[in-house]
């Protein structure tokens, strides 16, 4: 399976910021349980503009990440595996079945205990850190498989922004609302007669991310939003959506995301840490990763197959959908983006944070541990 020049760049540039995110959340955690906890908690809740280094962080810069999601599930609808429509059905599958176990069993936890809010926690997927521990198998793995994962994760965070515009806003301001719709449809239409410079798309789609983030909706759709207004064109290298992929794979896995997880990962720990994942909330959050995300991704493929509505993998085993399926319980950077949403409580926010840090780390040593167990037997078969 030959895979473009494009997704490989992707793939590279998300298995790099998966590694500078653990290093990242390493550094963070040391810094704040070391006695230079409050110069450096201080950087997060410093004033800029009205608003902390933090919130700029999660609403501005984390913007420019979901436009480049965006611009990956545009390129991978036109020309990657969700083109054809038998190939894209099990992503797709996967990834429904990927959020909806997760939230039954997130709810099935904390239904009625005030911790409901956090339902959405554990339904998405970390793309940079689920594709660097695949990088890491090498040639084990089948090029399916990367694309597999890719689409899931993609699918899955799509879902994810879903899910935040709309039970993590706040009161709506319909005015705001509709210039910002306006906008957008404004750029639709330069798609439409063919306006291939990238600057007036640019220009506008900041404007319309300032009347989305005054509109009580979550300005991050407003990503997601502008890539598919941006023409795709050939998909070519001259097309403006491959020029804009490329130009924002460098800035976000090496500056974007580091940053996120400096920002969000500034976990004080207790000498009792590990209550947290004892506690409804905690066990709520690592059920529905660790248990929740490959019981869902595993049992809506194995239903899609085994009704014929898709296939699997070509050159996929059993045994690697498996170890994938726990690659998806990574839930990391939105599931953390997602509890800063849900939760007003300091103290909440830090528990959600540990399990989720936690579950996430022992899903990616389950699914490596596994998927290397079966490069291996396919290399000696």
């Amino acid at each position: 399976m030959k895979l473009s020049n494009l997704f490989n760049d992707f793939f590279r540039s998300e298995k790099s910021a998966g590694i500078l995110l653990v290093i990242c959340t390493i550094i963070s955690l040391v810094l704040t349980n070391s006695r230079f906890q409050d110069e450096y908690l201080s950087i997060w809740t410093a004033t800029l503009g009205h608003h902390s280094v933090g919130h700029w962080i999660n609403d501005g810069l984390m913007t420019i990440f979901f436009l480049l999601i965006g611009l990956e599930l545009e390129r991978e609808v036109y020309v990657g595996e969700l083109a054809d429509v038998k190939n894209s059905l099990l992503p797709i599958f996967a990834a429904v079945g990927g959020m909806l176990v997760p939230v039954i069993i997130h709810l099935s936890f904390t239904f009625g205990t005030g911790f409901q809010a956090g339902a959405g926690i554990p339904m998405a997927t970390d793309i940079a850190f689920a594709l660097a521990v695949l990088s890491l198998l090498g040639n084990r793995i089948p090029p399916a498989l990367k694309v597999f994962l890719t689409a899931l994760a993609v699918i899955d965070d799509l879902g994810a922004i879903v899910v935040i515009s709309l039970f993590y806003s706040s009161a709506i301001n319909w005015l705001n609302l509709g210039i910002a719709m306006g906008i957008f449809g404004t750029l639709v239409i330069f798609n439409r007669l063919k306006v291939h410079s990238l600057i007036p798309y640019l220009v506008a789609g900041a404007a319309m991310w300032y009347f989305m983030l005054s509109s009580g909706v979550h300005a991050t759709i407003t990503g997601v939003l502008l890539a598919f207004a941006i023409p795709f064109g050939d998909g070519t290298e001259r097309s403006p959506s491959y020029i804009l992929q490329k130009a924002l794979h460098v800035p976000v896995a090496f500056f974007i995301l580091p940053l996120f997880a400096f920002a969000n990962t500034s976990v004080p720990l207790s000498a009792h840490w590990y209550q947290s994942l004892l506690s409804i909330n905690g066990a709520a959050i690592a059920f529905g990763l660790l248990i929740g995300k490959p019981v869902g991704i595993l049992s809506f493929c194995y239903f899609s197959v085994k009704l014929r509505l898709a296939s699997l993998p070509k050159d996929v085993s059993v045994v690697q959908m498996i170890g994938t399926s726990f690659l998806g319980g990574i839930g990391f950077t939105m599931s953390i983006f997602i509890t800063v949403l849900a939760f007003a409580d300091s103290d909440i926010i830090d528990q959600s944070k540990i399990a989720i840090i936690v579950t996430s780390l022992v899903a990616a040593v389950i699914g490596y541990l596994m998927l290397r167990s079966s490069g291996r037997a396919m290399q000696q078969s």
